[in-house]
């Protein structure tokens, strides 16, 4: 024991550690295992487990409870915008929107302004839903894919398809114009019509043509009655003025 004291010392004095050694202890066996429950206590369990008791009423013959999203402030908002837009504007177009870089959009919106036509872009799950119970529902079919739509308060159809023409990837799918939906067909037909101004005119004119003739047809009797009678009047003074000449009895006379 002196000798490993000793020894110890000196191994402290140089700095040096012993290595440390492990020494692997035997552990307890498992003597403890699952066994199955009691045959009498299983039949305890058994007759002593709860059994809820049945509602009154089946769960199927219960009123199903509806969970009512409320609605974003931007949901509304849009909704809001999407009616004034057709309360206020008498021509809605609906286009199919396809890719076109951002400056030809920005061109065709600043050249649409100048008509006082502008374009609207709105989710069809916003138009839809108001679509579908207002006067405007035969629209429903066009709202598919991307669209937007081109308004004004004012009707200005030919100015509108002169600009659509240099726009290819946006084309037309129908029109509500003057209280009626048209097709592309149907507006192209709508635009190639005359002005109110020019209508009017036309429709002036042709009824004061009417009435003219009618006065012509109504006076033509009258006048050609008078002139007849003119020219009786006429020869009578002419075989008066001869009959006094010559000294014999005109037909009037002699009757």
């Amino acid at each position: 024991m002196a000798a490993f004291s000793n020894s110890w010392k000196g191994v402290c004095k140089l700095g040096c550690l012993p290595t440390l050694q492990h020494i692997r202890h035997g552990s307890k066996a498992v003597t403890r295992h699952w066994r199955d429950m009691n045959f009498m206590r299983q039949k305890l369990m058994a007759v002593t487990e709860y059994i809820p008791p049945k509602p009154a009423i089946p769960e199927e013959c219960k009123p199903r409870t509806r969970f009512i999203e409320e609605e974003n402030g931007y949901t509304r908002l849009l909704r809001r915008q999407v009616e004034e837009t057709f309360r206020e504007n008498k021509m809605i177009a609906v286009c199919q929107y396809n890719y076109i870089h951002g400056n030809d959009m920005v061109l065709m919106r600043h050249q649409l302004r100048k008509y006082n036509i502008h374009v609207k872009f709105f989710p069809n799950e916003i138009v839809r839903p108001f679509l579908l119970d207002s006067k405007f529902k035969n629209l429903l079919p066009l709202f598919v894919d991307r669209n937007l739509l081109m308004v004004s308060p004012e009707i200005r159809a030919q100015e509108m398809l002169r600009i659509l023409k240099r726009m290819p990837p946006i084309n037309l799918l129908g029109v509500y114009v003057d209280n009626a939906i048209l097709s592309q067909q149907g507006f192209l037909n709508y635009a190639k019509l005359p002005s109110m101004v020019t209508a009017q005119g036309e429709v002036v004119g042709t009824l004061s043509l009417l009435t003219s003739q009618t006065s012509t047809i109504l006076q033509r009797g009258p006048a050609h009655l008078a002139s007849l009678l003119d020219q009786y009047v006429k020869q009578q003074s002419a075989e008066a003025d001869t009959s006094k000449e010559t000294g014999t009895p005109n037909k009037t006379e002699a009757l």
